[in-house]
Parts: structure tokens; C-alpha cells; sequence
């Protein structure tokens, strides 16, 4: 009889811990909403700090800047702790498609050709490439950059309208690099964002912006089967806007309001 009584515990005491173990798994799996994260309670995202004045990195290895703004500010609408990624530009689509990243927030340019890898979210600031030269430079148009050298960021959409120019376009790991290269005397000229050539001139670099070539809009990129996730971005990035976070965050770096569709 003792026996079969201590069987009968050790069964209750059982299934008490698997009731236990399956509250905690939910509970957990709740937290972040049925979001995929890389990591647990925390936003991951990725940036390449060497794109002024939207991602710097300052001597700790820290990134700051719009994107890094804007980043933080989701992940906290998210109730999730910002975790920064400084990556090379050129690999950051295919880190967020293969799951290494949550999300690029890294002034990526909506392009059919990068909806084939990632999803988008809405636009969270619009811009557009410009063409930079330095100021005694006679090219003023795209139709002056026939047959002319012209440097780009590696994984740009700039190097693919320069490529519509001219058969020579060089690549650097990020565009101040190819503006401070503009800068010194070597290439013709400088395809980028608008923005960036600007705060370029500001710092010192020598060179000055001619064409406009475009507009663009920048967005967050997530993994296609991440639709949760791009749900819950898209509600962030739409409470900012209300709220005027995103503006606030523009107005801190560039100086104007950049995150609202041009008429």
C-alpha cells in the first residue's frame, strides 16, 4: 500500500513539472509575440557605420546616426532591447535573408531586384543619388559621364545607374570613402545620396553636387517568412510618424524633415 502511494506522488510530482515546463515555454514564445527573433527579447539589426550621417562608428565600435535612431526607436515601440550589427553594406541583404539579422536598418533603397531576397517595410525617409564632382569639374549630367570613371559604394544602386553611363565604375566598401577618394584627386565623379554628398562638403571633402538623378525610398529589411515582424515594424514606424519621432530624428541629423513623401 505505501508502495503504490509513493508511485502516485512521484506520477503527480511528474506531470506537475511537465505543466510547469509547457507554462514556461508559452509564456516565453508569447513574449515576443510571435516574432522571429535571432535573439531572444532583443531587436537585431545591422548597419554598416561607414555611412554619414546615417550610420558613423565612433572609437568604441559604437554606431550612431539616423539609422541608428530610427533602429533603437522601433525596437523600443517592440519592447525589445536594440542589439547593432556594424556589417559591411554589401552582405547585409543576404545576412537579414539568411536569418544572421532581425532587420537592415541601413538606408537600403526598395529596388525590385532586393524585394526578390527581403521584405520591405514602409519607407522611412525619401531621397534620391545625386552626381558629385570636384568643383572644376566641367560634367554636369549623366549624359557628361560617358566613358568617365565614376566611383560608388559596393552594393549600392548606384553602381547600377552608373553603369547605364559609363563601362568604368569603381567600387568602395562604403561611398564616403569613394567621396573622400573623389575628393583627392582620383575618378570623375561620385554617384550617392544626395544627403551624404552633403555632409561630405561639410566636413571639408572637396568636391560639390551637379545632377539629381532621382528620388528613392529607404526602408527596413526583414526575411520574407518574418511577416510578424514587418507587421509590428510597419505599426512602429507609423506610431513615429504621429508621434513626430521620425521627424525629430531627421531634423537631429540633416538638419530638414526627409522622412515625408516629396509632393
Amino acid at each position: 500500500m505505501k508502495k503504490r502511494f509513493m508511485f502516485v506522488v512521484l506520477l503527480l510530482m511528474f506531470f506537475t513539472l511537465l505543466v510547469g515546463c509547457g507554462t514556461e515555454s508559452s509564456s516565453s514564445s508569447s513574449s515576443d509575440k510571435g516574432m522571429k527573433l535571432v535573439e531572444e527579447g532583443k531587436f537585431t539589426f545591422a548597419a554598416s557605420g561607414e555611412y554619414a550621417p546615417f550610420s558613423v562608428t565612433d572609437g568604441n565600435g559604437k554606431m550612431t546616426g539616423f539609422d541608428i535612431d530610427v533602429a533603437n526607436a522601433v525596437a523600443e515601440h517592440l519592447g525589445l532591447e536594440p542589439s547593432q550589427k556594424k556589417f559591411k553594406f554589401a552582405g547585409i541583404v543576404e545576412g537579414v535573408k539568411t536569418g544572421r539579422f532581425d532587420a537592415a536598418v541601413a538606408s537600403h533603397t526598395v529596388t525590385d531586384e532586393r524585394k526578390e531576397q527581403v521584405a520591405f517595410s514602409t519607407p522611412y525617409y525619401y531621397s534620391g543619388p545625386h552626381i558629385f564632382v570636384r568643383p572644376d569639374s566641367d560634367i554636369q549630367s549623366m549624359d557628361d559621364l560617358s566613358g568617365k570613371e565614376v566611383a560608388v559604394s559596393k552594393g549600392s544602386t548606384y553602381a547600377k545607374i552608373s553603369s547605364e553611363a559609363t563601362d568604368n565604375v569603381i567600387q568602395y566598401d562604403s561611398d564616403v570613402t569613394a567621396l573622400e577618394a573623389l575628393s583627392n584627386g582620383k575618378h570623375d565623379a561620385v554617384i550617392t545620396d544626395f544627403v551624404t554628398g552633403q555632409e561630405a562638403i561639410g566636413n571639408g571633402l572637396k568636391v560639390e553636387g551637379r545632377k539629381a538623378i532621382g528620388t528613392s525610398e529607404q526602408a527596413i529589411a526583414v526575411a520574407k517568412d518574418n511577416t510578424e515582424l514587418l507587421e509590428k515594424i510597419n505599426e512602429a514606424l507609423e506610431k513615429m510618424r504621429e508621434d513626430g519621432t521620425l521627424k525629430e530624428i531627421s531634423e537631429k541629423y540633416i538638419g530638414k524633415d526627409i522622412t515625408t513623401k516629396p509632393e
